[in-house]
């Protein structure tokens, strides 16, 4: 992939505290004074700064925006990504767990959130509260971007506040006054969060979202609040705020798949009532190309390097946990393969030896011989394999047992659970033709992002929606002892994707189907349900989970533990925020097998 990254040095933290404002959002606080009207104008500036492409280092380039670093910092520090390969965009970096103060993608996610936040002071500061309804929703609305914001930068530059709420967090803005920057400790910046996203719910309650769900509304402060107490632990609050939130019928809120589907709800997410909130955009948007999209890294409808990118797969481990139920229908709306031969034949693959820079390749045999009934075999090098079949938690897996150390890796848990010692686990899969390769990956592509309007880039990304905070009641009350109610939850959101019948997950069958708590039962489903859309490592670590990133990409081979997060996982703070105000730069371990 060829692109042009400008990296050049800027005093971008005084930007923190100077609204240039962009486009719409060209009012001044006393403008605002003199004609309250003038908030439509500078709040719907600020919405748009989550998604317009701003200058910024002198350069305007069509891959900064917020919600596509967001999205990408988010994902790809967690398991369910696999990257094709070392690119040129930084996006890499955040997969590989190599990232450095210098990159443009960290630089540009805190300057533009804070452009953001300081957006959103300068209304509070300057709409007067009580004057209307509408006024008042209005100033609701910005102290939600002001909470979302922050909680986002404290997500990627900071460790999760179970993790110690007196760690370094991130510089905690609640005024135009920029005179002191020093970073808050986490506690204090979710202490900040919580009243804001209090006080937002309090200023909208008696109003209405001014549009469609790329408008924030008296629900979506509520529903990003369930998130907030639960990365805090505070489950009971979680539980109390979601119960008058899904009232008697939870499944009420979400798209039936009866109706639009699960198939087409990202497509339409701009308009579903299971949105919370997105950000609304549309291919009319200034700067908007198709391959600068989020979309654009996990999908092509016309080959990789198409209409989008297609460098950014699903991992292998995500796609096993999905094919447990092939009927599930969020796996049949979302998944798909490059150059799929759909004549009937199938392939095996599986990560190969490692490489010199930690990761492990994949080598891929197709038009394998027999069928899921009798058996497979393949021939590599000369020499033919049987593939063997067995069940490990009640679900199927296939493995070959005398694979070449040269090529393969052992599979521990499959091992232990043969009481062998040179089992590999294999994947075999439909077949797919030479061009649905990149580099040595199957090319698994994936469309929650594409679609909108016919557009395969465009989409509205999603930040909070409705199905997140069912799972988030589901963890409150997995913590505090309430397993059927969790699992209750969980069925919510497996019914809708067409999993019922032997296909739920009761007290009775979590523990033979491989899972030690309800908890890690709720994790499953989260991954599942919110898969690709920034939960999932911050799920792991945040509840003292090792990512488990065994599988092939351009990533390191690797185990990471919490303890080792804590020094991997927050991102650099920027190099020019350090250089020009001073505040200590989080504490970094190297990666250990870079």
């Amino acid at each position: 992939m060829k692109k042009t990254i400008f990296i050049l040095p800027a005093l971008f933290a005084l930007a923190s505290c100077e609204m240039d404002f962009y486009r719409s959002d060209t009012m001044t606080s006393a403008m605002l004074k003199d004609d309250p009207g003038a908030a439509v104008y500078t709040t719907d500036g600020n919405y748009s700064l989550f998604k317009d492409i701003l200058m910024y280092n002198d350069t305007e380039y069509s891959n900064n925006t917020y919600v596509r670093h967001y999205f990408q910092m988010s994902e790809f520090r967690g398991d369910n990504t696999c990257i094709s390969y070392a690119t040129e965009d930084p996006l890499y970096n955040a997969g590989a767990y190599n990232d450095n103060p210098n990159l443009y993608n960290l630089g540009y996610f805190w300057y533009i959130s804070y452009k953001i936040i300081y957006g959103a002071n300068s209304n509070i500061e300057s709409i007067v509260e009580g004057a209307s309804v509408e006024s008042d929703h209005m100033l609701g609305e910005n102290y939600f971007m002001r909470a979302i914001c922050h909680l986002n930068l404290c997500n990627l530059y900071a460790r999760p506040y179970s993790r110690g709420a007196d760690n370094p967090g991130v510089v905690l803005r609640t005024s135009t006054d920029c005179s002191v920057t020093e970073r808050a400790t986490v506690g204090q910046v979710y202490e900040r969060i919580v009243k804001d996203l209090e006080k937002a719910a309090q200023l909208m309650q008696n109003g209405s979202a001014r549009g469609n769900k790329g408008y924030i509304s008296y629900e979506a402060a509520r529903g990003l609040l369930t998130r907030v107490y639960l990365y805090m632990g505070r489950d009971n609050d979680v539980i109390t705020l979601a119960n008058e939130m899904l009232g008697a019928d939870p499944a009420s809120h979400l798209e039936s798949e009866l109706t639009s589907g699960t198939s087409s709800y990202f497509a339409n997410a701009l308009t579903s009532e299971e949105t919370l909130w997105c950000v609304g955009k549309t291919s009319t948007d200034a700067g908007y190309t198709a391959k600068s999209q989020i979309g654009s890294m996990y999908y092509s409808d016309n080959g990789i390097g198409g209409n989008g990118w297609c460098e950014i797969y699903w991992s292998d481990p995500l796609i096993e946990l999905f094919s447990r139920y092939p009927q599930d229908k969020r796996f049949q709306a979302y998944f798909d393969q490059v150059e799929k031969t759909n004549d009937g034949t199938k392939m095996v693959h599986w990560p190969a030896a490692l490489q010199s820079d930690g990761s492990r390749t994949d080598i891929v045999v197709r038009g394998i011989s027999g069928n899921d009934t009798d058996g497979y075999s393949f021939t590599y090098s000369g020499q033919t394999y049987q593939i063997k079949k067995t069940e490990i938690n009640t679900y199927p897996v296939y493995y070959v047992d005398n694979l070449p150390s040269d090529i393969a890796v052992p599979d521990e848990e499959l091992n232990s659970a043969l009481g062998i010692t040179n089992a590999t686990r294999v994947y075999v899969r439909d077949n797919i033709s030479g061009a649905g390769m990149n580099n040595s990956y199957p090319a698994y592509t994936m469309s929650k992002f594409s679609w909108q309007d016919g557009d395969p880039m465009l989409s509205s990304p999603v930040m909070i929606r409705w199905a997140e905070v069912i799972l988030n009641r589901a963890e409150a009350r997995a913590k505090t002892g309430d397993n059927q109610g969790a699992l209750d939850d969980v069925n919510i959101i497996r019914n809708r994707a067409g999993l019922t019948g032997d296909a739920e997950m009761t007290l009775s069958n979590y523990q033979e189907r491989g899972y030690e708590t309800v908890l890690d039962v709720v994790l499953d489903e989260r991954r599942l349900e919110l898969c690709f859309e920034g939960h999932r490592a911050i799920d792991l670590y945040r509840n003292g989970k090792a990512i488990d990133r065994r599988f092939g990409g351009a990533h390191c081979w690797d185990v990471l533990e919490p303890d080792e997060l804590d020094y991997l996982y927050p991102y650099y703070i920027p190099y020019d925020e350090v250089s020009v105000s001073g505040i200590p730069q989080n504490e970094k371990n190297p990666y250990p097998n870079l």
